[in-house]
């Protein structure tokens, strides 16, 4: 990536640059998970949502955040009509999602992308990530239409299949249905069984669909205006909690004609995501047709929300590569004190403390996504907890950090610095916050789900896989996973320990990353690539699992030079970096 000259004394920013191109390290882990010839089919894909990604989408996304939905719930005749108006600019981030490159679609028909059959799950992943460094708001609607759509292929009966999935699956937008999920209540957001939502049967219909009234009131509805929206509700005489709730489609309009009866109250006031509509809804008789079993609609809906979890770690994970790249052409394009910013030791470290988690996050999405291609299920199980729970809080602090490095002008919102830090924020909210995630992932993938057996055979399994992994070091990752694995077990067996849920999530994070980034970076150098993620790997196990003083220096000559290599743009050999790996090894023993 070469950096833009500065614009006088003002650091440039990444205008104009192709996500895709510049990403060697996410080209290479597409390379080492999808077959050759299909990646020679999507890559002018992805290059031209690069392009667009770091130039027409990214004006696109800067003008929709500046002028967010507006709800008219009147026309001028006094009649309701609860119209949602978009900014022009918001209406072109959909036709390149939708139509041209059918984000929604990718997975689930043939076609999409001129590729004669289904694409595999990684693909749409992989689209994502590219769109979400430009326009983080829409990948909500996006990945709430493809999510829906899978939920409905899996457990929808045969006639609403029929109904909704030729539209839901559509690129052409006049006959197109967005997607949406709507779960949060006042009563109920993180406690879902609290949900208040009644559902009503009324019977089926003449082309076979399950009806359903539904009265209640969604508090937190992200794509208010949605075609056709996943929502829960409690069937008259339902138990309590989630156990008695069930899984509902309901449409915006009705096949027999008219608005479905319920009304857009108002729309949300958001830090966050201005470009999409976020609102609430009341429920007043409302059409919906059942979605699978009557009595397992939560646990219906969770595969949809784990789908979506992985999703936002995607998202993260892209916000975080951008911040990344702002941050590095601010360093390689201003001046201070007579110095490139590049050059200063503390801006370095602060470049490596925004690269680190960028660097695992890209890791961890990249194989979870290659384990849906796979559908490894008792892998994914757990790993897709800890994408989510990790990947979205290091954004928050890395979105912070490259908003520092451009200074002042980072906290003005004509630079994307400012959105990067709003929109970051929505990632440990949305499909659970981190205490949520962090106690799904302890108590139900490895306490109940056993999900962390899976894990650490698959992560041993890739060390083993990899001999050219240095014998030293290979000791050391797995000696950090198996006490990461052991510790969330402890913590998993001991209801006194729930405070420490967090905690062990992100031990097995890092030191499911670490594994990840040193079998990575030892085969990219044996097929004479770049070999820095070997370099990575060692930072992880230094700063986020080896024990330290904080009142010592930390510092080392061979993790200084392991800083330069990875600041540097050129490659690195295999065996540079197995001899910076280990000698940085020795100065760990020594210190």
């Amino acid at each position: 990536m070469k950096a833009p000259a500065p614009v006088g004394h003002i650091a440039n920013d990444t205008t104009g640059m192709n996500f895709w191109r510049s990403d060697r390290a996410f080209q290479a882990l597409l390379a080492r998970y999808l077959s050759p010839e299909l990646l020679d089919h999507l890559e002018p894909y992805f290059d031209a949502l690069g392009e667009l990604a770091g130039g027409r989408l990214d004006d696109l996304a800067r003008i929709a955040d500046r002028h967010p939905p507006v709800l008219h719930p009147r026309d001028r005749f006094g009649r309701d009509e609860d119209w949602i108006e978009y900014d022009l600019a918001y209406r072109e981030m959909e036709k390149i999602a939708y139509e041209d490159f059918g984000m929604h679609a990718v997975s689930h028909r043939a076609g999409v992308l001129g590729f004669g059959g289904t694409l595999p799950p990684s693909v749409k992943f992989a689209l994502q990530y590219l769109f979400a460094q430009a326009e983080f708001g829409l990948t909500c609607p996006i990945s709430a239409t493809d999510t829906s759509a899978y939920v409905i292929q899996r457990f929808g009966s045969p006639a609403l299949k029929s109904h909704v999935l030729p539209h839901m699956l559509s690129q052409d937008p006049s006959t197109m249905w967005k997607g949406a999920q709507f779960m949060t209540e006042k009563a109920g957001g993180s406690d879902v069984g609290a949900s208040e939502t009644i559902a009503e049967h009324e019977g089926f219909d003449a082309n076979g669909l399950d009806r359903w009234k539904l009265y209640g009131d969604k508090w937190f509805c992200s794509h208010t205006d949605a075609d056709i929206v996943m929502i829960l509700a409690r069937p008259v005489g339902a138990g309590s909690g989630t156990k008695g709730l069930g899984l509902f489609a309901m449409p915006r309009w009705l096949p027999e004609g008219g608005r479905n009866s319920y009304r857009i109250v108002r729309l949300k006031d958001k830090l966050g995501t201005r470009s999409m509509a976020s609102g609430e809804l009341l429920l007043d008789g409302a059409t919906a047709y059942l979605v699978g079993d009557v009595d397992r609609g939560f646990a219906q809906m969770m595969d949809q929300v784990n789908l979506c979890r992985l999703s936002q770690g995607v998202r993260a994970a892209a916000m975080m590569r951008r911040c990344l790249n702002e941050a590095m052409v601010i360093a390689h394009s201003r001046i201070a004190f007579r110095e490139w910013l590049i050059d200063k030791p503390l801006l370095r470290r602060q470049l490596l403390k925004i690269m680190v988690p960028t660097e695992q996050a890209l890791s961890m999405v990249n194989y979870a996504a290659h384990l849906c291609d796979t559908e490894d299920h008792a892998t994914l199980r757990l790993l897709t907890g800890l994408v989510k729970f990790r990947a979205c809080r290091d954004n928050i602090k890395v979105a912070a950090g490259a908003l520092e490095v451009r200074g002042g002008n980072g906290y003005i919102e004509e630079f994307v610095n400012a959105r990067l830090v709003r929109d970051a924020q929505l990632g440990t909210i949305w499909e659970g916050t981190s205490n949520i995630n962090a106690l799904d992932i302890v108590t139900r993938a490895v306490q109940k789900d056993k999900g962390h057996e899976a894990l650490d055979a698959a992560l041993h399994g890739i060390l083993d896989r990899q001999p050219g992994i240095p014998a030293g070091f290979r000791g050391e990752l797995a000696y950090y996973l198996d006490k990461a694995i052991e510790f969330v077990v402890e913590v998993a067996a001991d209801p006194q320990c729930e405070q420490e849920c967090r905690t062990a999530a992100t031990g097995l994070y890092n030191a499911a990353s670490a594994v990840l980034l040193a079998a990575e970076g030892t085969d990219f150098g044996e097929a004479g690539a770049d070999s820095r993620r070997l370099l990575l790997a060692r930072l992880v196990i230094n700063h986020r699992l080896r024990p330290s003083d904080p009142l010592a220096a930390r510092g080392s000559s061979a993790e200084d030079m392991i800083h330069d290599r990875l600041l540097d743009e050129s490659p690195v050999s295999l065996d540079d970096a197995i001899a910076l790996v280990e000698a940085a090894a020795l100065a760990n023993q020594v210190g």
